[in-house]
C-alpha cells in the first residue's frame, strides 16, 4: 500500500499539513547548525525580496537573490524534530507549495550531504501534503504540530522547545516569515492569562483530554 498523502491535491487557498522524515527514520537534524540552516531556508524563501532582514543573512548576494515564495505560500506553523519536520502551509497559487517544497528539500539535502560527506537521499521519499478540507481539523493540525516535542521536553514547558513556532503563538514576536495571527484570531488570547483560561490558544494546545491521533487520522504523520 502506498504511503498516505504522497499524491497531492493542489488547491488555491488550500491549507496543508506538510511533513517528511528521514529515510529509514534516521535523524535529519544532527546538531543546532542543521536546525538553523533549515530555518534559514524558511526565512530566505518566505521573506519578501525587499525585506531588510534578507541583507543580514550570511552570504546574501543582492546580485543572486534567493528564490522567493512569499507571494505563493503562507507559513502558519512549524516544528522540526530530530528525524522529521512538520509545516502548516496555506497555498496561494496553484503550484506554490510544490515549488517551495522542492526548493526547500533539494537545498537542505545538498547542505546536509556536503556537511556530512555523504551521497544519496536523506528523506523518506517525496514530502507528504495532506489537504485540510474540513474546518474542525484546521485548529487541531496546529495543535498536533505544536505538541510534537512532548517526548523531548518531558517536564519542560512546550514553548521552551527552540525549533517550533509555538512560542510565537504565546508571547514572543513572530518573525515576518511566519504568520500565526490567522490561527490566533480564533482565540481570545495566545497565552493563558489565568490558570483555567479555556479560551486561550495555550490552553487548547496543552489540554490533555483531546486525542489528536484518533481525530486527525490520515492528516497526521503515519507510523
Amino acid at each position: 500500500m502506498p504511503a498516505l498523502n504522497v499524491v497531492k491535491q493542489y488547491v488555491i487557498d488550500g491549507y496543508y499539513h506538510v511533513y517528511n522524515r528521514g529515510v529509514e527514520k534516521r535523524d535529519i537534524f544532527l546538531d543546532q547548525q542543521d536546525y538553523s540552516v533549515f530555518l534559514r531556508f524558511l526565512k530566505e524563501y518566505l521573506l519578501p525580496l525587499n525585506h531588510p532582514d534578507l541583507k543580514t543573512l550570511q552570504g546574501f548576494n543582492p546580485r543572486r537573490r534567493p528564490k522567493n515564495y512569499s507571494d505563493q505560500i503562507t507559513l502558519l506553523a512549524y516544528c522540526l524534530m530530530p528525524n522529521h519536520f512538520h509545516l502548516f502551509i496555506k497555498q496561494k497559487t496553484h503550484d506554490g507549495l510544490k515549488q517551495f517544497m522542492t526548493a526547500l528539500g533539494t537545498n537542505y539535502v545538498m547542505y546536509f550531504n556536503h556537511k556530512n560527506d555523504r551521497v544519496g537521499p536523506l528523506f523518506q521519499g517525496v514530502y507528504k501534503a495532506a489537504l485540510i478540507a474540513e474546518e474542525p481539523y484546521y485548529l487541531h493540525i496546529s495543535r498536533y504540530i505544536h505538541r510534537n516535542p512532548r517526548s523531548i521536553t518531558r517536564v519542560q514547558p512546550l514553548h521552551t522547545y527552540p525549533y517550533s513556532s509555538y512560542r510565537y503563538f504565546l508571547n514572543e514576536k513572530a518573525p515576518d516569515w511566519l504568520h500565526p495571527h490567522e490561527i490566533l484570531s480564533m482565540f481570545r488570547s495566545g497565552q493563558s492569562i489565568m490558570p483555567r483560561d479555556i479560551l486561550s490558544y495555550q490552553s487548547f494546545v496543552e489540554h490533555e483530554a483531546i486525542d489528536d491521533e484518533a481525530m486527525l487520522g490520515r492528516l497526521r504523520l503515519e507510523e
